[in-house]
């Protein structure tokens, strides 16, 4: 992995604070978690030297990241969900330009966006904001949401075991040819989501969560040759410390999951102020919105459309709330089907009741306590 040794960051009005870091360097070949075939990523040039990097199925990666290819040198936002998997879009990325990666952009703290880190060397200068880096020292990425979406990887590997002996049974008493394919057919698949669930779960074994070592306050630009690349700030939304990354000449954001074309996770969010974030990047100038997950697409339409939906659902569970009523209760009344023309995904009444939970904590001031420091 060809990691660059050299930079020089331009802040335009945040002065960045850096700290050396314990991570491994990544000349120690590829981390636990990376066995695999093929590819771990696609990348999609949306713009001449700006692509959307997506998980090809391969490797787990979390989030969709973007790369932003410079005269001399590569950035790269997001450092996804392990460190294998940050390692492996390096490796992908660096063969397909040719170039070193001497920046990566946390868009935010999320364990599937900035688990990676720990692989980069001191002098490639990691840049989120300040929540960010506090989240990520103090353990935090490794809470609730982490709980949610990877806490129960054993019991998934149980459950797969389980079912794979039985799949074997079936094969080994399978009376007639016909029987004995359709089950070993359905027992090579389980084999090979044990396989990759495995390879997953080692992945996170071998995490050691870090912050960035390069923060921003409010914002931050660079300049690389010709390329313009600014990193915002606007205020609190699905976390207390989302960015943006601007290329106002290619006329790109890059929003993390402060903005997507669906429903973005809402656990960790402050719906309220999130609004008011997304007028701030309303008002940026651009025609692409690279997101954290799904792909990219044109326009301001879908800001609004996320607004409007944050607003009614912030005002419905607060209607819930001065009820009494329990946040599991209120999540299942919660009708949000008159913002099904633009999040098809609803088709019934009921919300996540992670995001309920996290509305009636801002309205009772009492989130969840940070983790001590790791």
């Amino acid at each position: 992995m060809r990691i660059s040794r050299a930079s020089a960051l331009v802040p335009l009005f945040i002065l960045a604070g850096c700290q050396p870091s314990d991570a491994p360097q990544t000349d120690a070949g590829p981390p636990p978690g990376s066995d695999f075939e093929g590819t771990a990523f696609e990348f999609e040039e949306v713009v001449p030297g700006v692509y959307h990097a997506r998980g090809t199925g391969a490797l787990s990666v979390g989030s969709h990241g973007a790369v932003i290819v410079n005269e001399d040198d590569v950035l790269l936002v997001e450092s996804h969900i392990s460190p294998a998997a940050a390692y492996a879009v390096v490796e992908e990325i660096e063969a397909l330009t040719g170039k070193p990666v001497r920046y990566v952009v946390n868009t935010h703290y999320h364990f599937d966006h900035a688990h990676g880190n720990q692989i980069y060397p001191d002098d490639v200068h990691v840049i989120g904001h300040e929540v960010t880096r506090e989240m990520l020292e103090s353990g935090a990425s490794l809470g609730r949401s982490y709980e949610l979406f990877v806490g129960r990887l054993p019991d998934q590997i149980a459950v797969m075991e389980g079912r794979i002996e039985g799949l074997q049974r079936a094969v080994d008493e399978a009376e007639d040819e016909a029987a004995r394919a359709e089950a070993a057919e359905l027992l090579a698949a389980f084999e090979s989501r044990l396989a990759y669930t495995r390879n997953y779960a080692a992945g996170q074994d071998a995490l050691v969560p870090k912050g960035p070592n390069t923060t921003l306050s409010q914002r931050m630009t660079l300049f690389r040759g010709d390329r313009e690349i600014r990193i915002l700030f606007f205020g609190r939304g699905h976390t207390g410390g989302d960015v943006v990354v601007h290329l106002p000449q290619e006329r790109v954001i890059v929003t993390g999951d402060l903005l997507l074309p669906g429903l973005p996770y809402m656990g960790d969010g402050y719906l309220a102020e999130w609004v008011e974030t997304l007028e701030h990047v309303k008002a940026l100038d651009f025609d692409w919105v690279l997101p954290g997950h799904g792909d990219p697409f044109q326009g301001k339409e879908r800001i609004t459309y996320q607004q409007d939906y944050m607003r009614d659902l912030q005002a419905r569970a607060a209607g819930f709330h001065a009820q009494g009523m329990s946040y599991e209760e209120a999540a299942a009344q919660i009708d949000m089907t008159d913002h099904a023309e633009h999040y098809p995904q609803i088709r019934f009444p009921g919300v996540p009741a992670v995001a309920v939970q996290r509305v009636f904590e801002l309205l009772d001031d009492s989130l969840p306590s940070t983790p001590p420091t790791m």
